[in-house]
């Protein structure tokens, strides 16, 4: 298996033969398998009611016989309910916003706070960063995973951590022209608040020290990601985790290949299944994404179901697969008249339109007996009311002939839509107050 000259890996892991990585992964399987039965009384009582026992895994197909684990068993088990060790073991607590419902909790002990710091300096390698490199962290710290979990990983590659968290976008601006970073890691739709404020001061924004941006945290589109790269002038790669499954970390673009994020195999195996159904789907084929943690102590996770969808494409001179750009959530659809619509879809669409700026909003509401969506989107440049108009029914057409759905665009002057400092809002549905 070769590698290419210009990605270098950070471990032996990296380089793996299809046969050893395999191997690995059965023995840890079994050893997490074995832990979730013995010590969360959660899962005994799933596996059992199953039918199912650690010891009937005899390969790494037999996964598919034991029980997911959704959002909801967290919630259940608020807060420490999940935990496979005792609270004097755990070093760390993280949690969700719970901005949808109780709040879900993970737990770390030491060896998996060191585990994690490993993965994200193997993300950072990956996506072109070295020992030395200054990163500038623009991920919320606190119970959110980002930003200890960049900023832990950052010092542990050797790279010179510069914490500043989410917000205050003006002394961001600020922060990047004084200590100029070779890195910053933040979500892609609030590095474009930062772009507009550079902008906004009169400063070019592809003249500073930055050369890699890491964004995750959310959907993004290649719209976007060009978007970032032709203000910013840096290379913009995309980094996965979700904080159920360990944090970031989870899986990494290469900057010298991108077009799908490596999974890091030796510590999360994947599977991508039916949404509907739960059944396992080939290699290739799009479903919904769903992890088990192979090396987590304080809280190992066993059939994780995302609710991302994507599809699993080969390793990249590698064994280990990786993830097509993550397409939605499941629960992130809209059905609009009998049409499946995700966000990214609309983003995508609009990214084709150069006048218009990478900044919308999605309103669904039922004022009467059909759905209705209306797109608000920014222009770049202030514009007279026929020029928005001749915008917006431009927009509209392609809406209808590239998603399928009929929508109502209102384009907006340049600052209109509220700008996010974390994960973006794209969707405002209305329906269900409406009906009530």
């Amino acid at each position: 298996m070769s590698l290419r000259a210009d990605a270098k890996p950070f471990d032996s892991a990296e380089t793996a033969s299809i046969e050893e990585l395999r191997a690995l992964q059965l023995a840890r399987l079994r050893d997490t398998l074995s832990r979730t039965y013995e010590r969360v009384p959660h899962y005994r009582a799933k596996f059992d009611a199953g039918g199912v026992h650690p010891r009937d895994l005899n390969s790494l197909a037999d996964l598919a016989n034991f029980p997911f684990t959704t959002k909801e068993d967290l919630r259940q088990n608020y807060p420490f309910g999940m935990f496979a060790v005792p609270m004097d073991k755990v070093s760390r607590v993280h949690a969700s916003s719970g901005t949808t419902g109780q709040p879900t909790v993970v737990g770390y002990t030491q060896g998996d706070v060191g585990t994690w710091a490993r993965l994200i300096a193997r993300s950072i390698r990956a996506a072109g960063g070295k020992p030395g490199d200054r990163i500038h962290v623009a991920y919320g710290y606190g119970l959110f995973t980002g930003g200890l979990g960049l900023h832990y990983g950052a010092e542990q590659l050797g790279c010179t951590v510069i914490p500043v968290g989410g917000g205050f976008t003006e002394r961001q601006v600020q922060l990047i022209r004084d200590f100029k970073p070779d890195i910053i890691a933040v979500t892609p739709s609030y590095l474009l608040a930062i772009a507009d404020e550079f902008d906004r001061r009169g400063i070019n924004a592809r003249d500073t020290s930055l050369r890699i941006a890491i964004c995750g945290a959310e959907p993004w589109t290649e719209g976007m990601r060009d978007e970032i790269e032709r203000r910013m002038g840096l290379q913009a790669v995309n980094l996965y985790g979700l904080s159920e499954v360990i944090g970031p970390g989870v899986a990494q673009e290469y900057a010298a290949s991108k077009g799908g994020l490596t999974i890091w195999e030796d510590h999360f195996l994947p599977e991508i299944i039916d949404p509907e159904t739960g059944a396992v789907l080939p290699d290739g084929e799009e479903g919904e994404l769903v992890f088990t943690s192979l090396t987590k102590e304080a809280m190992p996770i066993v059939r994780y179901r995302t609710r991302d969808l994507t599809r699993l494409l080969p390793g990249n001179g590698r064994a280990m697969r990786r993830i097509e750009r993550i397409k939605g959530r499941s629960d992130d659809m809209l059905i609009i008249r009998g049409v499946n619509v995700f966000p990214s879809q609309i983003e995508g669409v609009l990214a084709t339109i150069p006048e218009l700026a990478p900044h919308y909003i999605l309103e669904v509401s039922r004022p009467a007996q059909l759905d209705e969506l209306e797109v608000i989107v920014e222009t770049r440049l202030v514009l007279g009311a026929d020029a928005e108009a001749a915008l917006a029914r431009r927009a509209e057409h392609l809406i209808k002939a590239l998603v399928g759905v009929t929508s109502n665009v209102r384009v907006a002057q340049p600052g209109a839509v509220e700008r996010s400092q974390g994960k973006a809002r794209r969707i405002i549905d209305k329906r269900s107050k409406e009906r009530s």
